[in-house]
């Protein structure tokens, strides 16, 4: 999608902080971090959010979601912990309408977190 700020992040349009990336996935580190630790995972092809989410995307967010283990290991919170979040809508505080997985750890993460 040509106006959307993730898409042209893939792209290389816009810089970013790359911490993994394949033929599906790209991941970077946000640039308002929330914890320590703080990586936005995407898809590389345009999703708009969770809920409009479909079957053909399984392979990919099955893929995304296996990456995970691996971004936080090289990140080095696997051990300790971390949490993974989605925001979808307005009320979910989606800022970005891209699908996007925060990864945060690197402390003690509260809770509820809303």
């Amino acid at each position: 999608m040509e106006n959307c700020l993730f898409c042209q992040i893939v792209a290389g349009e816009i810089p970013s902080q790359k911490v993994y990336e394949d033929d599906f996935v790209y991941a970077f580190q946000d640039i308002r971090p929330q914890a320590p630790i703080h990586i936005l995972i995407i898809p590389k092809r345009h999703i708009s959010s969770a809920q409009s989410v479909t079957d053909s995307d399984t392979a990919i967010l099955g893929h995304l979601h296996a990456v995970i283990p691996q971004i936080a290991a090289n990140a080095g919170i696997a051990e300790t912990g971390y949490r993974v979040v989605t925001n979808v809508g307005r009320h979910g505080q989606q800022t970005v309408p891209h699908l996007h997985y925060h990864v945060l750890g690197g402390r003690q993460l509260g809770w509820p977190p809303g």
